[in-house]
């Protein structure tokens, strides 16, 4: 699916926003839908650590806000979306740019809004791998998101 006019701005807007800029992380793509987010993340003097590979920091923070940014979207303004947790699993040392792929499927969106018309708040988890370019994995990022109905108690 290609970029819109739409989410190409954001794209560019959000890569230029100093707290996301600071983690060296860069949006590369934002499906037309929001339903796909890509990011990578180069090796640069900016994200390297003391031992010349990726700073953990650096990772953690390009991944961070993604799936909360992407469910506020998808779902629309009739929802309340916050982080709630997250956890990184660092697998392999960061010595080139690493990638990640989000994606929300239309049954994810469906059993969201279905579950919040049975009850009045949801607690959802995502996972996302930062891979490098020959599909290995360097760490590995599980969010909770917590979602309610905008109007419902928190």
């Amino acid at each position: 699916m290609a970029e819109s006019l739409k989410t190409r701005l954001a794209r560019w807007g959000f890569n230029f926003f100093p707290a996301y800029r600071r983690t060296g992380g860069r949006i590369t793509y934002i499906a037309h839908d929001w339903r796909e987010v890509r990011i990578k993340l180069p090796l640069s003097w900016r994200t390297r650590n003391y031992v010349g590979t990726t700073f953990g920091g650096s990772l953690f923070g390009a991944v961070d806000p993604i799936y909360m940014l992407m469910l506020i979207k998808v779902l629309g303004p009739d929802y309340v979306v916050w982080d709630k947790s997250a956890t990184i699993q660092f697998k392999k040392p960061g010595r080139a740019t690493l990638y990640a792929r989000f994606v929300i499927s239309q049954n994810d969106v469906d059993d969201m809004r279905a579950e919040l018309l049975r009850a009045q708040k949801l607690e959802r988890g995502f996972h996302v791998d930062l891979t490098d370019q020959a599909g290995t994995v360097h760490a590995s990022v599980d969010k909770t998101i917590h979602v309610r109905l905008r109007g419902s108690e928190s």
